[in-house]
């Protein structure tokens, strides 16, 4: 009878298996073909990926995209990270309210993400949106601009959109690492004369670093597979003059778009498993980053 108790995991182990495994052995098969539409033509081995890094306008596309995908990534971890664990440090101390707040926080997580993106395109429209229009009902009418519309701002105005979507959640992670920490090793630091960032710095840091480490990861997971927001807000495209454009977006257009010229298939697959490899790599470097740290505290 004990043995029957791991068939338990098999209908997750088919799921699993059937929605994560087979696709990305898939793509991999599907980026060393060539294609003529739906159809699979010969073998070409890495003529695909060789294509997307050394052919135009796909090498331009991609680079740009990479680029994008960094910002994002760095933007994220300081406008969502870093604020978050500074407000997880003050609810985690004696504050009222405390649940109030670990609430209100998560609450724009139960949204869909095309939904936050609908709202927030409404609310930063340049003609009638909520920004611009109480921007210039307090007397700071020179602030108000188009924020989707500009190049400049656009990208990073949706960076702090994707912050205040995951806010909540970054909060509960560390707030969860914090109250694992002892309140005697607080104590007997407070003896040695320890007090305010040198606390926080030699032992709450340290000591947090596990929540750290996942959310490190899971942020920058995140970020290198960002898709919805941006084509909820800003199109297929990445506008304005795809100064938004992610490797999520250029992926779609390559697979299911005409970008390829009839050869979507192959080039779309061949960039799905670079940015596998990538966000595994990365993934694998970070965990072994944060262990070393761990290791030295």
């Amino acid at each position: 009878m004990k043995h029957l108790v791991h068939l338990f995991l098999l209908p997750a182990l088919i799921f699993y298996v059937g929605f994560m495994i087979y696709p990305i052995f898939q793509a991999l098969i599907n980026s060393l073909f060539s294609w003529k539409g739906l159809t699979r033509g010969e073998f070409i081995g890495l003529t695909n990926f060789i294509r997307l890094f050394t052919e135009s306008p796909f090498k331009e596309t991609f680079t740009r995209a990479l680029g994008h995908n960094v910002i994002f990534f760095i933007g994220t971890m300081v406008s969502k990270l870093v604020v978050a664990f500074m407000l997880a440090l003050i609810i985690n101390s004696k504050i009222r309210g405390k649940e109030f707040f670990k609430t209100l926080f998560f609450v724009p997580k139960l949204l869909s993400v095309i939904v936050v993106g609908f709202l927030f395109s409404l609310i930063l429209n340049p003609t009638y949106g909520a920004l611009n229009t109480f921007l210039t009902a307090i007397g700071l009418e020179e602030l108000a601009k188009p924020w989707l519309g500009d190049p400049n701002t656009a990208l990073y105005t949706i960076i702090l959109v994707n912050s205040w979507y995951g806010f909540g959640f970054a909060v509960l992670i560390f707030l969860v690492g914090l109250q694992a920490i002892s309140q005697e090793i607080y104590e007997a630091a407070r003896i040695d004369g320890a007090s305010g960032l040198k606390m926080i710095y030699k032992i709450t840091i340290p000591l947090a670093m596990p929540s750290i480490m996942i959310m490190s990861i899971l942020t920058f997971i995140g970020a290198f597979e960002t898709f919805e927001l941006i084509f909820a807000m800003q199109g297929s495209s990445g506008g304005p003059y795809f100064s938004t454009d992610v490797l999520g977006l250029y992926f779609y257009r390559l697979a299911f778009g005409s970008v390829s010229g009839g050869e979507s298939i192959g080039l779309g697959s061949a960039l799905a498993v670079i940015l596998l490899l990538l966000i595994s790599l990365a993934t694998a470097g970070s965990m072994f980053f944060f262990k070393r740290k761990e290791v030295e505290h």
